[in-house]
């Protein structure tokens, strides 16, 4: 009675659709099968060769089956959530999103032109050099004297008897620059030159006349800015003493300068 039961068992459990693993099992036991087989079939032909004197074949190599790709089911869902997902998305196109390139200089003020813009960020630039060339120039600093008439400086390091030749016109003039005509920005700024070329040279002695700004407009704007480009601005690297010459020599409207070694 068990036997029967069990017997109707394995014909309903046969007559059940094979999903997943079970009908892998299946397969995996027919192909088992099968090899087996084949095995004894080729080990019962090379005993018949034995047998017969003959020199049997060697068995021919397994061909290796190419591997099937398989594709799980959570990539298939993956790719069909990706596209639910993209469905209404709508790809952007290349003339939108971008910035516009201009190469347009404007200047800082609408109101100013190009050309006053450029000459006003050239005097900041100038200015802020001067201050930065005070602070960190050499230690030597200068000691200035102004009476309203003459006006002389010179560096800490400067012998003051060095001074004394130099206040009497005693030291030889090797160059002369004429700042008449020019505005105060463009004085300092031919001053600057003027002096840097003349201490690579090897000068000695400069006489830079200013004027007395009797009848020269603007020169009284160069007489009182001289003794602070000498000492304060970016020409004071170059400088050693400066001293308002003797009368022969341009008297208040002249200074001499002596250049550092």
């Amino acid at each position: 009675m068990a036997k029967k039961r069990d017997k109707d068992k394995r014909e309903k459990e046969s007559d059940l659709p094979q999903f997943g693993g079970f009908k892998q099992l299946a397969g995996l036991k027919e192909l088992k099968d099968k090899l087996e087989a084949d095995k004894k079939a080729e080990e019962d032909a090379r005993r018949k060769a034995i047998q017969a004197g003959q020199k049997p074949k060697p068995p021919p190599p397994a061909a290796r089956k190419p591997e099937p790709i398989l594709r799980s089911a959570s990539a298939a869902e993956e790719e069909l959530s990706f596209h639910r997902m993209m469905s209404g998305v709508t790809p952007l196109t290349t003339d939108k999103g971008r910035v516009p390139v201009t190469t347009e200089v404007r200047a800082p003020n609408p109101r100013l032109s190009v050309a006053e813009a450029k000459a006003r960020a050239t005097a900041d630039t100038a200015a802020v050099l001067d201050h930065l060339h005070h602070l960190v120039d050499d230690a030597a600093r200068f000691e200035v004297s102004d009476d309203g008439k003459r006006v002389e400086g010179r560096r800490t390091d400067v012998p003051p008897n060095f001074m004394r030749t130099l206040r009497r016109g005693l030291v030889p003039i090797d160059a002369r620059l004429d700042l008449h005509g020019f505005t105060a920005e463009q004085a300092r700024e031919r001053l600057l030159d003027f002096l840097r070329q003349m201490r690579t040279r090897g000068e000695r002695c400069v006489l830079v006349i200013h004027g007395k700004g009797e009848h020269t407009p603007g020169a009284g704007v160069l007489r009182g800015e001289i003794a602070a480009w000498l000492s304060q601005g970016r020409a004071r690297e170059h400088v050693a003493a400066f001293a308002t010459a003797n009368g022969d020599d341009g008297g208040e409207g002249a200074v001499y300068v002596a250049l550092r070694r």
